[in-house]
C-alpha cells in the first residue's frame, strides 16, 4: 500500500509541473506573440516617419524619389517661377 502511495505521488507532483509549465509557455507566447506585432507596427511607423524626414529635408531626395515612384511626372521648377495663390474661403 505504501509503495503504492509513494509511486502515486510523484506522478501527481510530475503532472502538475507539467501543466504549470504548459500554461506559463502558453502565456510567454502569447506575449512575444503581441510584442513582436507591436514591434512589426512601430517599425512601420518608423520607416514612414524616417521617409518624411528624408523627403522634408532634401530636395535632392525627393527628385531621387520622383524618378523612382513617379517615372518623371513630377518636375524640378526654379524658385522665381513659383507664384502666390490665395484662396478666400468666406
Amino acid at each position: 500500500m505504501h509503495k503504492k502511495i509513494l509511486l502515486f505521488i510523484p506522478i501527481i507532483i510530475l503532472i502538475i509541473s507539467t501543466a504549470y509549465t504548459k500554461n506559463s509557455t502558453k502565456k510567454l507566447d502569447k506575449r512575444i506573440f503581441v510584442i513582436q506585432e507591436d514591434i512589426r507596427v512601430l517599425n512601420d511607423i518608423y520607416e514612414l516617419v524616417l521617409f518624411d524626414f528624408n523627403y522634408l529635408t532634401s530636395p535632392n531626395k525627393l527628385m531621387e524619389y520622383s524618378k523612382i515612384y513617379f517615372d518623371n511626372e513630377l518636375k524640378k521648377k526654379k524658385i522665381t517661377d513659383l507664384k502666390i495663390l490665395k484662396l478666400n474661403n468666406e
